[in-house]
């Protein structure tokens, strides 16, 4: 987090552990307002961002991620992994194009060793790719009235109506992540003008918040306690169009694509929540009976739930959820009560 954005939000009484804004004051309000559906904003520095630039970045990229690259344009942005050549995740991402750029937003906390692997596979290609997280400032809001709020502070008109489309301004861009849920990518200089408006309509929040919003909205993020641990389609993104079967080779592709076709998805990804007072963390371990005492599934995130105990995506054996009960770290442990995910999902 850039010096000067944490100035910023310290003088907003913002709680910032590890470079991540843990909270402003109230955890349990922050989470029951963002649950009512209040309007609130959220600082993203708990996510990094690497930029791909020169006249094959592309090609390069299609090359390297899950997703049709091809697809992406400045008006479309694209969720999508990157993996192993066994299909494992090593991280997934949104990525959007600005200009001739493309920009990949993942967890701060694989930013560099993702541009690392990424790197070494650049060769004569002619990219250059580069960590641009602290060179702009990332700002989630979500609330009925965002929209307006957003054009009224920018001068631009969002296209809402329409998943993952990209706004470009001068010096801002706008991805519209759903209906109401909107982040803006502001230069560093910009940031502290716009987020004082924006904080006369809308209350901050802290990164849980916006975290739970995207475990309600089933969007998976990868962290290192799970790399390698899910190929795509177990963490459903081939349901929000993260999984491409008709490009060509990508590292995983043909264990990807095999798996689609041959039907032998046997994990999916659920949304549910824990009733606990322990923290559940990303790649706990989830046990049913019909196992023999082997795992059954695994935790994507977890977050507190507003109405206390924890909210989960989490991977599970498909046959164990149709018909035993799924407990958190043991068989002894908390039973994970089922949710309904936002989509549908094929198999």
């Amino acid at each position: 987090m850039h010096a000067i954005w944490l100035a910023h939000l310290k003088n907003y009484h913002a709680t910032v552990k590890d470079h991540y804004v843990a909270h402003f004051g109230d955890i349990p309000a922050e989470l029951k307002d963002t649950q009512a559906g209040a309007t609130i904003m959220a600082d993203l520095s708990h996510y990094g961002l690497i930029q791909f630039s020169g006249s094959d970045a592309q090609s390069f990229l299609q090359s390297q991620l899950s997703c049709d690259v091809k697809e992406i344009n400045p008006q479309k942005a694209q969720y999508g992994s990157y993996c192993t050549p066994k299909g494992r995740i090593l991280a997934s991402f949104l990525l959007w194009q600005k200009s001739e750029d493309y920009l990949m937003q993942l967890p701060a906390s694989l930013g560099a060793s993702i541009l690392k692997r990424l790197s070494l596979y650049v060769l004569r290609a002619k990219v250059q790719v580069t960590d641009a997280s602290d060179t702009t400032v990332r700002i989630g809001i979500r609330g009925q009235n965002a929209v307006e709020l957003i054009g009224e502070i920018t001068g631009l008109k969002l296209n809402s109506n329409q998943p993952r489309s990209v706004v470009h301004g001068e010096n801002i861009s706008i991805l519209c992540l759903s209906q109401h849920r909107m982040e803006l990518i502001i230069p560093i200089e910009d940031a502290s003008i716009i987020w004082k408006h924006l904080a006369r309509y809308a209350r901050p929040v802290g990164a849980a918040c916006w975290d739970w919003l995207d475990i309600q909205s089933g969007i998976p993020v990868i962290l290192p306690e799970t790399q390698e641990a899910f190929l795509p389609q177990m963490v459903n993104l081939d349901a929000i169009g993260g999984v491409s079967f008709k490009k060509g080779c990508y590292p995983g592709q043909e264990i990807v694509a095999r798996t689609q076709y041959l039907g032998k998805l046997k994990r999916r990804m659920f949304l549910a929540h824990i009733s606990t007072d322990e923290a559940v963390k990303a790649g706990d371990e989830l046990y049913s009976i019909d196992m023999n005492n082997q795992s059954s599934g695994r935790i994507v995130n977890a977050v507190p739930s507003p109405n206390g105990g924890f909210d989960v995506l989490t991977v599970i054996q498909q046959s164990s959820v149709d018909a035993h009960q799924i407990h958190w770290q043991s068989l002894n442990g908390p039973v994970l009560e089922i949710k309904l995910l936002p989509y549908s999902l094929n198999a």
